[in-house]
């Protein structure tokens, strides 16, 4: 009686905090836990007239369609390299543009820089994709005016697939690296001035300070956005692919990913059961990297660990 009583007052007592998580909580709740329920499509021989629950079973048959489909490694593979290759880039930049901001000692050329680096993040990959078409397309794209223009052929940029992963890994890192500063910039600003005042004293230039100094103190930060980022590895994202590639298949075999590919089958075949083996196929991925990533993160230093 006791217990309850005193967490009936906790209740009361911290009620407007209570509140205020209440919509983060629900969020999670109907976005997060209650979709988890559709897992057993995967299993399923889905139809419209029994709905989730009352299709018949049909064991992994799912899962063979993805599999026996010849694209199951080259997709994940694609998957996984273009992930990582996002991880390392951005992270490194994001750290980079962060340093690059806090050194700037004009308030408002900082202010306008900053305005500048965060606003692509706001642009739909829509957008993007027709900035993308101006840039690269063979008949309109500035690519190739400037080419002509210096007495050269044009080249089809969009039948060349061995440049695709550098185009989408520089799109990419133009459109998040600003925004995703903004975490390393606080963890920076937090470093205690003091430090790098005796460190001036003692003769530390502006890079020894930079490499010394608010890198090490920023590895904390670093270590726990590339753990939540592992977490999604095998997460193509849907709308940098599809809008940036379409359906151009010559350029199918370096750019597409397991969400794509998904999304394709479905439209083509709607099977709903395959799709929906396909996102738990990802499912399981995702939790086995970020598992053994954190692993190995605590064999090295347990701070560091998420968990």
């Amino acid at each position: 009686m006791k217990q309850k009583n005193n967490f009936l007052g906790k209740l009361k007592r911290y009620r407007v905090l209570l509140l205020m998580l209440l919509p983060a909580v629900l969020y999670v709740i109907l976005f997060n836990y209650i979709p988890m329920a559709g897992i057993v499509l995967a299993f399923k021989k889905y139809n419209y007239v029994d709905g989730i629950f009352g299709s018949p079973w049909n064991g992994v048959d799912n899962f063979k369609f993805f599999f026996k489909s010849g694209q199951a490694w080259k997709v994940t593979r694609n998957t996984f390299l273009y992930n990582a290759a996002f991880i390392i880039v951005n992270n490194i930049l994001q750290l980079a543009v962060a340093i690059f901001l806090v050194e700037i000692k004009n308030k408002r050329f900082r202010k306008v820089s900053q305005s500048f680096m965060f606003l692509p993040y706001f642009i739909s990959w829509v957008v993007v994709s027709v900035i993308a078409f101006n840039i690269l397309s063979y008949d309109y794209g500035i690519v190739n005016k400037v080419i002509v223009a210096f007495g050269g052929e044009k080249v089809n940029l969009y039948n060349m697939p061995k440049i695709w992963p550098l185009i989408i890994i520089v799109f990419n890192a133009w459109k998040s690296v600003g925004y995703g500063s903004i975490l390393y910039l606080a963890s920076i600003m937090g470093i205690d001035t003091s430090i790098y005042e005796a460190a001036e004293i003692d003769g530390a230039g502006k890079l020894q300070r930079i490499f010394k100094i608010t890198i090490p103190m920023v590895r904390p930060t670093m270590i726990i956005l590339v753990l939540l980022a592992v977490g999604g590895i095998f997460r193509g994202n849907f709308d940098l692919f599809y809008n940036l590639i379409g359906t151009n298949g010559t350029l199918y075999d370096v750019t597409d990913v397991i969400d794509t590919f998904t999304f394709r089958a479905l439209i083509n075949n709607n099977d709903i059961g395959m799709a929906a083996a396909s996102g738990f196929f990802q499912s399981v991925l995702c939790f086995v990297t970020v598992v053994f990533a954190n692993r190995l993160v605590s064999s090295y230093d347990k701070d560091y660990a998420l968990f």
